[in-house]
């Protein structure tokens, strides 16, 4: 019997050499059983979110103006009607101008008026300015030019205000000729003299006006235009006019 067993554990050695038998089969004791491994369980399919249709757009709220705004809108007319009446404004003797042309920086310049009321520019020699707004005297250059320019655009602009000059002599604190830089009254100027002396004929003071003609007497009550009901009584001044306060 002993070569039966020595026969038996040699194919069973052979069987382990090649394969035919898992080696763990042979480490396992009779009494044990092998552990079943499980198969792992197919993945479920995940829903799909479905698109949710889009919320209706909902209508945004306008800011209503302010009252303060409001108020500033109904304002600007005043402001409007201001910077109309600025246009008005006529050129006078002394006064300087910035004078260009457009792509021309050979005529373009900063010119004085001259007491004659004329201006110098190149190609044009002397041309009036006094007495003319500052769009009146660039329509006049632009059409003085057009014999050497095709369709020239000019600009002037009133660089300095000198000639709103007016004298104010007799019973103020401090007589002289004084500078304005736009209307003047018979009270602005008196005020700029400092005021009336305790001697001043308040109701005699004359404003005289060199006209064409001549000299025209302007009469003045002072404590007329000072009263409450009477301001539209004060006169308003021109270059060179002369307030005489007796």
């Amino acid at each position: 019997m002993q070569p039966v067993k020595t026969t038996t554990w040699l194919a069973t050695s052979m069987m382990v050499l090649f394969g035919l038998v898992p080696a763990a089969a042979e480490a396992q004791s009779p009494g044990q059983t092998r552990p079943q491994v499980q198969a792992p369980a197919p993945a479920q399919p995940q829903p799909q979110a479905q698109p949710q249709p889009p919320s209706p757009a909902q209508p945004q709220m306008q800011p209503q103006p302010s009252s303060k705004s409001q108020a500033a809108v109904s304002g600007s007319a005043p402001t409007a009607a201001r910077a109309a009446n600025a246009t008005d404004y006529q050129i006078g003797p002394e006064d300087v101008l910035d004078v260009a042309v457009w792509n021309n920086p050979a005529i373009s310049r900063t010119t004085p008026v001259r007491p004659d009321g004329m201006i110098s520019l190149p190609l044009l020699n002397d041309v009036q300015a006094a007495g003319l707004t500052p769009m009146q005297l660039r329509d006049d250059i632009a059409k003085k030019l057009t014999e050497y320019l095709p369709n020239p655009e000019v600009s002037v602009i009133v660089r300095e205000v000198n000639h709103f000059k007016v004298s104010v002599l007799g019973e103020v604190k401090k007589p002289g000729r004084y500078d304005f830089k736009g209307q003047a009254s018979v009270l602005d100027a008196i005020a700029l003299a400092g005021g009336l002396s305790d001697f001043a004929a308040r109701s005699k003071i004359l404003v005289l006006r060199n006209e064409g003609n001549g000299t025209k007497r302007i009469p003045v009550n002072y404590n007329k235009i000072v009263s409450s009901s009477a301001e539209q009584d004060d006169v308003q001044l021109k270059p060179g006019d002369i307030v005489l306060v007796p």
